[in-house]
Parts: structure tokens; sequence; C-alpha cells
């Protein structure tokens, strides 16, 4: 059940919320800024070679070894136009928002452990295991941001927000940071650089789970069940809202800026 009248700008759960985005932005950082990439292209690179045409085979499919995780990057891109929209509206009609945020939380982080075992001729493991990930970090935060106007009043919410961004910016830099070192140091540690980088990849999904943790000690149960429109279903609901920002958007022309030279990523 959630939690009746609830209230709103408790230091503790603001903090508590926080510290998801300083835990699920290593998953940006580590993995999919700085050590995923390179290392599937090198595996992959490395399998082509048994082909003459010098693509490596993804089931069968040719595929550059370059190319291989920016298409797994828009897939998952193009799973998320699909499935946010219906997951915004459970945020929106529900009471579901904390656990689904820990089941995709969950998963998330799950799947950027199991980046551990991305090796030799299973490199494409890492793009499926990625497109994985990739969905359940946008699930995840959609459940976290619906969070925002439960646990701030009207006045806080650009506060605490910005502190939300800030907490992530430095949980993921400092995770990156650390893993950066250890790469750099990791010959003279005795520890081949292949295995640093799985070393690290997993460590994503460590301090992803670990730190989420602390939030779902402090974040409490919010928004109380309520009706769907009639003859609605989330799936309606999702895309009419998804349709009517669109089609706000243009009262909103610094957003609209910030699509054009932003787009979806």
């Amino acid at each position: 059940m959630a939690t009746p009248q609830a209230t709103v700008n408790d230091r503790k759960e603001i903090f508590g919320w926080a510290m998801y985005d300083w835990a699920n932005s290593a998953f940006s950082t580590t993995v999919g800024t700085v050590f995923l990439g390179p290392y599937i292209a090198s595996l992959a690179a490395t399998a082509a070679e048994a082909y003459p045409d010098g693509f490596a085979r993804f089931f069968g499919i040719p595929v550059a070894p370059d190319s291989f995780l920016p298409y797994c990057i828009s897939f998952s891109v193009g799973l998320q136009v699909l499935f946010l929209p219906i997951l915004g509206a459970i945020a929106d009609y529900s009471h579901l928002r904390k656990r689904m945020m820990q089941i995709f939380a969950s998963i998330g982080a799950v799947a950027t452990l199991l980046m551990f075992f991305i090796t030799g001729n299973i490199w494409w493991l890492g793009g499926v295991l990625f497109i994985i990930a990739n969905l359940a970090f946008g699930a995840a935060i959609v459940f976290y941001n619906a969070y925002l106007p439960d646990i701030a009043s009207e006045e806080e919410r650009d506060r605490v927000s910005s502190y939300g961004w800030a907490m992530g910016y430095l949980g993921g830099g400092l995770l990156l940071a650390l893993n950066l070192a250890f790469f750099i140091f990791s010959e003279d540690l005795g520890v081949p650089g292949d295995l640093a980088v799985r070393i690290n990849l997993a460590s994503a999904g460590i301090w992803w789970m670990g730190f989420a943790l602390l939030t779902w000690s402090r974040l409490r149960p919010r928004h109380a069940a309520r009706a769907l429109p009639s003859g609605e279903t989330y799936v309606s609901i999702g895309f009419k809202q998804l349709g009517n920002t669109f089609r706000e958007i243009k009262h909103f022309p610094d957003v609209e800026i910030y699509a054009r030279i932003f787009p979806l990523q």
C-alpha cells in the first residue's frame, strides 16, 4: 500500500532519491561512454579475422566490428521509444513506482555485472547485455523522475532536481576516475588489460546495485492507485500522453531547440 499523506521535503528521503542518480550514472560513464565500445570492437575485430570479408558474424549476420555496438544502441533506443510511454502511464496511474523502479534497476545492474563474462567468441554478448541494461536504465529513470513531485514541494523541485543531477555527475565521474586509474596501472598490478576492462564493466553493475540499496531504504512508496480513464489502457494512455507532449512542445521554444540540438540517443 502507498504511504498515506507522505511528507515532502524530507532531507533523508531526498538524499536517498538523489543517490539513485549517483548509482546508475556509473553505467553511463564507465560502460556507455568509455570501456564497452572499444572492448567489443576489438573482440569483434579478432573474430572477423576468421572471415575473408572482414566482417564478424552475429548469429550468421555479417557486421562490421566498429558498427556492432552502435547498432545495439540504436536498437535499445528504439525499444525505449516503444516501452517508456507505457511505463510512464504506469508511473502516473498506479502505486507501483518504487516496485517498478526496483525491478528495472535490478535488471540493469545484473545485466551490467554479467558484462564481466564478455570474452572471445561470445563478444556479441556485450551488445545483448547492453540492450537489456540500457532499456532497464531508461525504464527505471521513468519511475525515478516520477518521484520528484512527490518528494519535493513546487518551490523546491528545481533545487532537488539539480541536486540529483549533481549527485549523478559526482557518482559516475568518481567511479570512472577509479576505473581509469585501475586500467592505466593494471599491467603494473599484474592484471591483463582485457581482464581490467571486464572488471571495470562489472564494477558499474556492483556500484549501481549497491548504492541503489540506499535509495530503497530511504524512498517511501507513493502515489495511491487511481483508475485509468474509461476505455483506456496503460498502452493507449501512454502514447496519448506522449502525443500531447509533442503537440505542446511548440509552447516551450527552449525545449524544442534543445530537442533539435540533442536528439534522443
